[in-house]
């Protein structure tokens, strides 16, 4: 009888986003970091849980609650998964709260008080008051809890308060129970308060509206108010990402039809809210046994930390790092003639994206311009991305717009800037059906010398440039540029057969490519020749990638990964994952860019790209990955990995234990990536100008 393959160990996704958004909790309470950007990882830690709550869990919870037997083992792998993250977030959350008491004493240390109703002195109160009558009247309007059978038309971006009113009538206390939504869109979360003896007073939005209960009430006979915030997070969608097998999807759909989308997941409440108020709450978000109830503190929604005033004190913020203008990109001389002479590369937040808007305002002037191609997933409010397309495009240009619809949380943005392209006589074209469009890539085509194309890891967007971490090559490589107008010429003819000589595509040949490149290292160290695989990229749990991984290991290849968020490896396990080792880097920007290195037996090989090893980046969407053949960017990219791999001051072992202990090196010299690729950069550009 043939023995049974052992199974290799696999940490469930979800359970490593959890791990992933703790280490980010953990950078919120490290003593090192300035005080304010503390509280901006508090905003990020609870804003990234709301988004897991409102799709991934979502997704398990309508997985739970399908009753088709054909999916039973799914359904009870979803509910014990379930539980085991909510044993999780209850662990986090009392850390989070710690954190936060933490961070808000230490402001107190820096003469930042951040103050309740109950602390506000007579000055303060009247100043709350003006400022309620001038600025919230009339968009605050309380909704009787009598008047509503469920919450089935409210915001759950947003905060809430629960609010009990009386009167004494005779020898009755009369009470009744209404809810209102903070408007936290017209003045934010935090009001600043007037400076007192060199202090800073600032006071939530929710302890204004408790100040202001009177006025809000006012006419109707109430004496007596009590007020309690609640939020809840709502389903999102449905995002099955290929992890579960083919038809349980529509099996799904069919044994949960009854449920209405977006109903209430999670709610988090004040825990000294009275329980016959408690109650109310609850019976109006009809919940089921699987949903998320949390008491927590007096506030939630504190995503709003990320915009937490500063109050004028820039020394409690990161110190600025000014973008670097490549000085072989600037100056009078073409762009686009010196992309065509020699591959070029940018690095931003490090580098300054206007070079590749610059690449985009020349090629919509320049009369050598016949066409530009570009996919956009995200674009910035005022995009002048965008603004040089439409400028392209009225200079006669044939430009085409591959838009992503289906951009989470996106949607509107994208529907917006799409008609005002299409005004503009721009060509826009909505993805593909079945796959979304996460490639970045644009390929302008030229009537003299070759055509260019860049080749991104993150979206064409000015917002992302500033926060995120990715890399750009911008090249005429006949080979490469001839690839990316083919995936176009496949986005705009989905599913017709395509062969890339230079391009790694999904969903065509990506997967293979990557495990071919995987096999060769294993081979070459069976041949005692050189073999190592150095990948910094935002998750890997694509079980095939992740077993792959293991079998490189096995045959004794070293890995050394660089892995920002979810991850299903576990490493350290002997004979099975002792030669991987992973760190997870948190800093003042999110690391996002995907860089691929393999030995090749000594001709190393380097590729960038949008793929994550995820299976809906391998199967459900197109993705482009390159090679990069230029010396000196493969020196720029390799050092990008290797400075990842040392930073011992922001790193965090990602073992699948969940513990993030901190990364160490043999050296254990202190060492911060992002600081310094920073100072090399800026280095190497003074050292330009002096060659000028």
């Amino acid at each position: 009888m043939a023995q049974k393959k052992k199974e290799l160990p696999y940490l469930e996704r979800d359970i490593s986003w959890m791990y992933f958004n703790r280490r980010i909790l953990q950078e919120a309470a490290r003593p090192h970091v300035p005080l304010l950007e503390r509280m901006s990882f508090l905003g990020i830690y609870s804003n990234n849980l709301d988004e897991f709550f409102r799709v991934r869990i979502a997704t398990q919870n309508r997985i739970a609650e399908c009753s088709d037997k054909s999916t039973a083992k799914e359904s009870d792998h979803a509910k014990k998964l379930i539980k085991q993250i909510s044993k999780l977030n209850t662990e986090y959350t009392k850390v989070f709260e710690q954190t936060i008491h933490q961070t808000t004493e230490d402001l107190k240390k820096e003469n930042i008080f951040l103050i309740s109703d109950n602390e506000v002195s007579p000055e303060q109160l009247e100043f709350i008051r003006s400022y309620y009558q001038e600025k919230l009247s009339g968009s605050i309007i309380p909704i009787w809890f009598s008047a509503i059978r469920y919450f089935d038309f409210e915001n759950d971006e947003n905060i809430y308060l629960a609010v009990k009113v009386s009167r004494q009538q005779g020898s009755k206390q009369i009470a009744d129970y209404a809810f209102l939504e903070l408007p936290v869109n017209i003045c934010g979360r935090f009001i600043r308060l007037p400076d007192n003896e060199e202090k800073s007073y600032l006071i939530y939005l929710d302890d204004v509206i408790r100040c202001c209960l009177p006025l809000v009430f006012e006419g109707l006979g109430f004496t007596d108010f009590q007020a309690y915030a609640f939020k809840f997070t709502r389903d999102a969608e449905m995002e099955i990402d290929n992890d579960l097998r083919t038809g349980t999807l529509q099996k799904i759909s069919k044994g949960v039809k009854s449920r209405r989308r977006g109903e209430p997941l999670r709610v988090i409440y004040d825990s000294c809210m009275p329980k016959d108020m408690l109650r109310r709450v609850l019976k109006k978000m009809d919940l089921d046994a699987l949903d998320t109830v949390i008491a927590s503190g007096r506030y939630q929604n504190h995503k709003d930390f990320m915009k937490f005033p500063d109050c004028g004190r820039s020394n409690l913020k990161y110190p600025q790092w000014p973008s670097i203008l490549k000085k072989e990109l600037d100056g009078e001389d073409s762009l686009l003639a010196k992309i065509q002479k020699k591959d070029r590369f940018i690095h931003v937040p490090f580098h300054n994206f206007d070079s590749f808007i610059r690449v985009l305002q020349e090629a919509a002037v320049n009369k050598q311009v016949q066409s530009i191609k570009i996919t956009l997933y995200r674009l910035a409010k005022e995009s002048k991305v965008v603004k040089a397309l439409m400028a392209a495009a009225r200079n006669g240009k044939k430009v085409t717009v591959v838009i992503e619809l289906l951009a989470r949380f996106d949607e509107a943005s994208n529907i917006n800037w799409s008609k005002k392209m299409q005004d503009a006589g721009v060509n826009v074209i909505f993805g593909v059906e079945g796959l979304k469009v996460h490639s970045k890539i644009t390929h302008i085509k030229m009537k003299k010398g070759p055509d260019i194309a860049c080749i991104s890891t993150g979206n064409f967007h000015e917002g992302n440039a500033r926060m995120y971490t990715d890399c750009m090559l911008m090249t005429a490589a006949p080979r490469i540029v001839k690839d990316v107008h083919q995936v176009f010429d496949f986005i705009e003819r989905p599913y017709s057969p395509v062969k890339f000589k230079e391009l790694l595509v999904s969903p065509n040949e990506m997967r293979n490519k990557f495990v071919n490149l995987i096999n060769n290292e294993i081979k070459n160290k069976k041949a005692g020749k050189d073999a190592y695989i150095k990948i910094k990229i935002n998750h890997i749990t694509d079980p095939l990638m992740v077993n792959k991984l293991y079998e490189a290991s096995q045959a004794g290849v070293d890995i050394q990964l660089v892995v920002r968020g979810n991850c299903s490896l576990i490493t350290g396990i002997e004979g099975v994952s002792d030669h991987i080792h992973i760190n997870g880097i948190i800093d003042r920007y999110l690391e996002h860019s995907r860089i691929f290195i393999f030995a090749a037996g000594g001709e190393e090989k380097v590729f960038i790209g949008s793929a994550d090893w995820m299976p809906r980046n391998l199967d459900n969407r197109v993705e482009v990955v390159t090679p990069v053949y230029d010396p000196e960017i493969k020196a720029d990219l390799r050092r990008v990995v290797e400075y990842g791999l040392l930073d011992t001051l922001q790193g965090r072992k990602v073992d699948g234990s969940g513990k993030n202990e901190p990364w160490t090196t043999d050296e254990n010299i202190p060492f911060r990536s992002q600081e310094a690729l920073y100072n090399y950069y800026l280095e190497k550009n003074e050292e330009d100008e002096k060659e000028k």
